[in-house]
């Protein structure tokens, strides 16, 4: 199944309430075709969430890998991020995967400096555990993160004042394509992943694990030509905290991200994304999250 992927961070939503209106509402859309979408991390998915799916590939063997390229242009508060990333489908139920984060700093926040302009390793696992047209698909999968330079070691300021980290996502997805709407598919995806990471590890560490959701919900279009105009949103609960050496600082609001990806051709593996993330902190505007609001993402993903 082909997919079209968002991204990143956004809004605050603190409630309980409002994290499962989010989970109920948005999910990702697509219709035919085979999954090969990557997403920022590398798993097949969303711009950063996982989908049910997995890379393509034969019933007892190798598929083709996949690979994908992500750029987030996240501002004076964040700095700038890029991925790179291959893929590989195995057996029809399952997909492994390296990524390569590579972080232009910014030194407005001691979490955040170019001291991590080397970026960090992502290695990921998915297995589908069933497929069904009635129930949609259900997976299981894990992401781990390692040598990451974003943690604050709790002394003075400056490049060399940070611990070389690591952080894992355990995830299970859902993923269900509804096709009433005449010829306009809609996909619901929403999930549940227990981590230690606060935005991907993209921030550091948060201060333990916890239980957080995510959702996206997306509608696809035929052009003229065959190929597919699919425009939606994700969203994803992140840990409310950051922790430095000492203690756990900077809240952190749940994602949101409204996007548009382009296929030009139902017969070509390639994917173009371009998104929008709103991110604001809830607070008074002057802390890190606040240099995020409304930066613009992109990514490009093909299968061979």
């Amino acid at each position: 199944m082909r997919i079209f992927a968002t991204l990143f961070h956004s809004s605050v939503s603190k409630s309980i309430f409002t994290t499962i209106a989010l989970l109920a509402v948005f999910t990702f859309a697509a219709s035919t075709a085979q999954a090969q979408s990557l997403g920022y991390e590398g798993p097949t998915g969303v711009f950063v969430t996982p989908l049910a799916s997995v890379s393509a590939s034969p019933a007892n063997g190798l598929g083709k890998p996949a690979v994908g390229y992500h750029f987030i242009a996240g501002g004076n508060g964040l700095g700038d991020y890029q991925t790179v990333s291959v893929t590989e489908g195995f057996a029809k139920r399952f997909e492994v995967g390296y990524t390569s984060e590579f972080h232009a700093g910014s030194y407005h926040l001691p979490l955040l400096t170019s001291a991590n302009v080397q970026g960090f390793e992502i290695v990921h696992g998915k297995a589908n555990l069933i497929t069904s047209k009635t129930f949609g698909a259900i997976s299981v999968g894990a992401i781990y993160r390692f040598n990451d330079h974003n943690l604050f070691d709790g002394s003075a300021i400056g490049p060399n004042q940070y611990q070389t980290t690591s952080n894992a996502d355990f995830y299970v997805v859902g993923t269900k394509v509804f096709t009433g709407i005449k010829k306009v598919p809609v996909l619901f995806n929403a999930g549940l992943r227990g981590t230690n990471a606060s935005l991907w590890g993209l921030a550091g560490n948060a201060p333990g694990y916890s239980a957080r959701g995510f959702g996206a919900l997306a509608f696809v279009f035929t052009l003229p030509n065959k190929g597919n105009l699919i425009v939606g949103s994700e969203a994803a609960q992140q840990p409310q905290r950051i922790k430095d050496g000492s203690a756990a600082i900077l809240d952190v609001p749940t994602s949101v991200v409204y996007a548009v990806r382009y296929v030009p051709s139902s017969k070509l593996k390639l994917n173009i994304d371009a998104g929008v993330l709103h991110a604001t902190s809830g607070h008074d505007g002057t802390d890190i999250l606040a240099n995020a609001k409304d930066r613009v993402a992109f990514g490009i993903s093909y299968g061979f």
